[in-house]
């Protein structure tokens, strides 16, 4: 079976729509684009002030991927190669802007944020919760795909034959 076809194969219950709508509509496309709208204060600029390296370089590459790997995600359209890139964020974003909060002090060359009033373990949990929710979610669509209601299980099964069609699938639990 060709590398193509497995990556994209999803047996994943049709309810898989909403992690997918939640990791792509909800958080990355609209954080994305607004990582390039507003490079001062969500892109180049916000990714200077905690130190990441090249902000003017990292901004508006982060922002593309998110964006462009956000709308995959949504369409379920090579999930799970979507998916990665997704993942190595959420841990840029936890090691850079969340263990700082956790320490209460810079951590290498990532700073903690002068904003920042509380930290500990509980602040940083507090701050943390949308970054290992998206990490959570793109691991899950990492695993499993898009579900049958995507793009990756129409484009398996039209290779497979009519009769393993994604909407040949009820919405019941597990289908």
């Amino acid at each position: 079976m060709p590398l193509r076809i497995s990556l994209q194969q999803t047996e994943a219950a049709a309810p898989t729509i909403l992690i997918r709508l939640l990791v792509g509509l909800v958080v990355f496309l609209p954080e994305g684009i607004q990582k390039l709208a507003f490079p001062e204060v969500l892109g180049a600029g916000r990714f200077a002030r905690i130190g990441i390296p090249l902000p003017d370089a990292m901004g508006p590459f982060v922002g593309t991927v998110e964006t462009l790997c956000g709308a995959l995600i949504i369409l379920g359209l090579f999930t799970r190669l979507a998916a990665i890139p997704l993942i190595v964020t959420m841990i840029v974003a936890i090691v850079s802007t969340k263990i700082p909060i956790l320490l209460g002090h810079d951590l290498w060359i990532f700073h903690l944020s002068a904003e920042m009033k509380r930290t500990g373990a509980w602040s940083m949990l507090h701050e943390a919760r949308t970054d290992l929710t998206m990490l959570l979610g793109s691991i899950y669509l990492l695993i499993e795909g898009g579900g049958r209601w995507s793009l990756d299980a129409w484009l398996s099964s039209s290779r497979s034959g009519p009769s393993a069609g994604p909407l040949n699938h009820s919405f019941e639990r597990g289908a």
